[in-house]
This record gives structure tokens, sequence and C-alpha cells, in this order.
């Protein structure tokens, strides 16, 4: 049997007990329990790779039969790295500091010079993890199965499409950055030069935006009108961090995604990812991506302004009609991933 921490998502860490003491802290603080994208399963070969999921160090590598596995990044021993070490034919990684061998779902294998070695009660801690076409999604907690499985826009896994990747590393609160991905009314300042422009240059004084609101299975759905007229265009939000913009191409399908993961206290790594079902040439994916980078790069100054600190409940900001996308997230997060009542 393998032994890892209950679903409570309790480990054992240094705390305040002095010097050299030991307490007890939550994992994946105020994102827990939650399937979130964290990589590209293209990053994942024969090497295993580090990344920080919420501040929780996680280690991804190919296990037997080259299926995608994750672990904690520290060996149950003295802790050590297990990035740090190497994976071997049989798909066990083995720790660099004393060579533990673990499997993917975190069996202990083998503890060398120590054949008496109780192998269940030495076990590495697991996360549930999946590939979802292009992309490692993975459970916030540890454990070997997950409650619910993860669900995901059609334009991140459907066949027959072209994607372009591009990355950002913001310092912030990962919840600021995943508002301004619901914001409508800011695309026509922030973004007035590329994809506010027409927006722009339709408003007058006396404009005005309304925002429609639809809650789906996978969390809801947004349109914005200016004066009473649409573009057709639908914005989704995928719990608990996934935006889609769909974007309006008589029988072609064109879409922008929004994945915004928590990494290290304050700070959060932005993927945009671009969809496609023509102009697939993979010649093409560069000025693709160049085109989503510079979108992104316009939003990072304003959204890190607003500091590195989680968005606040609903009633704690001013706020106006124009607002409601944000704010249903702002429910959202703070009762059902913060898991305190809005």
């Amino acid at each position: 049997m393998i032994r890892a921490p209950a679903a409570n998502s309790c480990v054992w860490s240094r705390g305040p007990r002095g010097a050299g003491g030991y307490g007890v802290r939550s994992m994946f603080e105020g994102f827990a329990r939650v399937w979130t994208p964290v990589a590209q399963a293209r990053r994942v070969g024969r090497r295993p790779v580090r990344i920080v999921v919420a501040g929780e160090a996680i280690v991804l590598f190919r296990g037997e039969g080259g299926r995608i596995a994750a672990l904690l990044d520290r060996c149950p021993h003295r802790g050590a790295a297990l990035s740090l070490g190497a994976v071997g034919r049989d798909g066990c990684l083995q720790c660099p500091f004393h060579g533990w061998r673990f499997a993917a779902d975190g069996a202990n294998q083998r503890v060398p010079l120590n054949p008496d070695a109780k192998l269940d009660q030495l076990a590495a801690t697991a996360l549930p993890v999946r590939q979802i076409g292009d992309l490692v999604w993975l459970y916030t907690a540890p454990g070997a199965t997950a409650p619910v499985e993860p669900q995901a826009p059609d334009g991140l896994w459907a066949e027959g499409l072209s994607r372009a990747y591009v990355e950002r590393d913001w310092r912030c609160h990962w919840t600021r950055a995943m508002e301004n991905m619901l914001d409508s009314p800011h695309l026509p300042f922030v973004h007035r030069r590329t994809i506010g422009r027409t927006l722009r240059q339709r408003m007058t004084p006396a404009s005005r935006m309304d925002i429609a609101w639809e809650d789906t299975p996978f969390g809801g759905r947004a349109r914005a009108t200016l004066d009473g007229a649409g573009n057709a265009a639908t914005l989704e939000f995928w719990r608990p961090n996934v935006m889609a913009l769909h974007i309006p191409i008589p029988g072609r399908h064109l879409r922008i995604h929004a994945l915004v993961l928590p990494t290290e206290a304050g700070r959060t790594r932005l993927t945009v990812v671009g969809s496609r079902d023509f102009a697939r040439g993979r010649l093409l994916d560069p000025w693709f991506a160049r085109l989503n980078a510079v979108i992104a790069d316009e939003d990072k100054a304003v959204v890190e302004s607003s500091g590195d600190g989680e968005i606040p409940p609903p009633g704690e900001e001013r706020s106006v009609a124009t607002d409601r996308a944000t704010l249903q997230f702002r429910r959202y997060y703070h009762a059902d991933v913060r898991g305190t009542a809005a």
C-alpha cells in the first residue's frame, strides 16, 4: 500500500517551532483540490522536469510505458529534490542523494544497502496527472486518484488544429491575472492598438457596454455588446484558471486561450495558446505566437501594478456594471477555491 498525505493536503515543513523544528502546513495554499494545466507535454522527456505550482515543487517525468507522472519534488527520506535524479529504463525515478527508486505512483521500489527496508512505508508523494492534447494537467492534492476529471476547451485538444504557445512570468497574484483575462472593458484602453482597436474606434463619449453572463457546467460564458451591437465573440471561463476567447470567423476555428498558473508567492506563469484550423503550416506558428505575445505584454504592466496580493471579495473594491464577469470570478474564487464566503 502506498502511504501519502491525506486529502487535507497537509505536509511536514520547516515551521515556527524553533531552529531545526518542523510544523504542519497546508499544500497548494489557496489553490488546492483543482485541476490545472502545468506544462507542455513535449517538454517532459527522459530527464525529470521541475515545476512550481502554488508554492509546491513538483517533478514531472515519464514512467513505465512513457506515461507522464508527477511526484512532490522531495524525497521522503531526507528531502532532496527528486528532479535532480534520473529516470531508469524501468520508468523509476532515482533520488540523487541515496538512490531510492520511485515508480510513477510513488511506490518505493528499492532502498539500496537496506534489504530489510519496509518499502510500503517509504513511498514518495504522487499527484494525479493527465495529458490532454499537448498539455499536462495536475490535480493539486496528493494521492493516487482525483474525485473528478479535468475539463478543457476543445481548442486545447481537438485534432486538426495548429497551436502556438507563448509563456510569460508576471509579478502578481494569479487571481489578478485571471480576472484580467475575463475583463472586456479594458480592451479599448490597454489594447487600443491591437485587439481593442476596432472597439475603440466605435466608442463615443456616450457609449454603453453591456456584459451578459451565462453559467455553464465548466464555469461561465460572457458576451459584451457596445451600444447594443456585438461582434459575436464569446469569452469562456473554465474553472479554475483557463480563459478561451472565441474569435468569430465564418466557417473557421480561431481561439485564444489564457492559462493562468500560480507558481511562487506573488508570481504567475501565463501561457497563451492560440488555436486555429487554417494557415496550419508550422512555419506560421512563430508569427501567431508573436501576435499573442504582443497582446499579453500589453497587459503586463497594468496587471502587475495591482500588487502581488489576491483579489479581494466582490464588495471590497468599487465595481460597476461592466465588471459582471470579473465579479463572477471573484465570487467563485472566494467561495470555492479560497474556501471563504464571499
